[in-house]
């Protein structure tokens, strides 16, 4: 999917004031990190590492993994087609609603693609599929997956793609990477731009067993992750301890933005587990809703009518600040009282 996506801003003339619409960290890259890239600018003078070899080793070293069960990508979304590459034709199943690009992916390498409703995947006592792509914390309802051991056991004819993207926004889960000891049937995608805030970059990896990660490794291309995104990954590693999310003042602040836009604006809220989660606007339609908010009040949300599972009436908004919360929680009860 080349449009629909959050963080559209670009395709707007009006200025934005306030970017609900993209889960990626309001906060800014890590303190530091931009000295350290603009000192690093000699780097694109040369052709980077072809695989980022070192990033690997330290992400390995991280997770006490060894560096064959690690591949660093450009972003998720390069890790998606990938996994989806190596397994072309496979029977994959996607639990929704979901990210719009495992199916677009999957379609494009020729898998039967089949798909499931996220509340019924503890129901299945065994999964007719080959591939399961399940996103934990999800995207776009902020939703966590507990029994996720229980159900690998229960099917270990499936490879089990899971998404940690967002896992750095919730206490409820930790992440899967220790159950990689156990399961070859698990591929962990991980992002590093959501939490640190540098989407523009593009950066990310994959966890597996080794044989599945040369699977993958086979099939990259050279080249793919440029020298400064590789910088970035080497400075969060190196400063990991020092430069996470104040994820418990953000969870804080999400439980109050949703009390105020049920209480107040009148906006049904879904439960969620992360800083991001699912509304729906009580008139007109998202899509009208958003183009509402951009015009009126430069306020940016995500129309989430695109994807799977969801209506037309469905919007994602992503926890910012206090402050710029207030402006949403008046502009949604501006638009209530005009429709009204």
């Amino acid at each position: 999917m080349l449009h629909g996506h959050g963080d559209d801003s670009y395709r707007y003339k009006h200025k934005i004031i306030a970017d609900f619409s993209t889960n990626v960290w309001y906060g800014g890259e890590p303190a530091g990190m931009k000295e350290h890239l603009f000192n690093q600018w000699h780097l694109v003078q040369k052709y980077p590492e072809v695989l980022a070899e070192s990033l690997s080793e330290q992400v390995a070293q991280h997770y006490h993994l060894k560096p064959g069960q690690v591949l660093i990508s450009n972003g998720t979304t390069e890790s998606v087609y990938l996994v989806a590459q190596a397994f072309r034709g496979q029977r994959t199943t996607i639990a929704t609603p979901a990210f719009a690009e495992y199916e677009d992916a999957c379609r494009m390498h020729q898998h039967q693609v089949e798909f499931m409703p996220w509340d019924k995947l503890n129901s299945i006592p065994r999964l007719e599929t080959d591939l399961l792509f399940i996103c934990n914390p999800n995207n776009p309802t902020g939703s966590v997956y507990f029994p996720l051991e229980e159900l690998i056991d229960r099917n270990p004819q499936t490879l089990f793609v899971l998404d940690e993207a967002f896992i750095e926004f919730t206490i409820s889960i930790e992440t899967a990477i220790p159950l990689l000891i156990r399961y070859e049937n698990l591929l962990l995608l991980r992002s590093m731009t959501k939490a640190f805030a540098i989407p523009g970059l593009r950066l990310g990896y994959i966890v597996a067993h080794e044989k599945r990660s040369a699977q993958l490794r086979d099939l990259k291309f050279p080249w793919s992750v440029n020298a400064l995104a590789i910088a970035a990954g080497k400075y969060i590693f190196d400063n990991y301890k020092h430069i996470q999310l104040p994820l418990r003042q953000l969870l804080k602040d999400k439980e109050a933005l949703t009390f105020q836009l049920q209480q107040e604006a009148g906006v049904k809220v879904h439960e969620s587990h992360t800083h991001f989660f699912l509304a729906e606007t009580a008139h007109s339609t998202a899509a009208e809703l958003k183009q509402y908010l951009v015009e009126k009040h430069g306020i940016l949300i995500r129309d989430a009518s695109n994807f799977r599972g969801l209506n037309e009436k469905h919007f994602r908004v992503a926890t910012l600040t206090p402050a710029r919360n207030q402006l949403l929680i008046q502009a949604l009860t501006t638009w209530n009282k005009h429709c009204s």
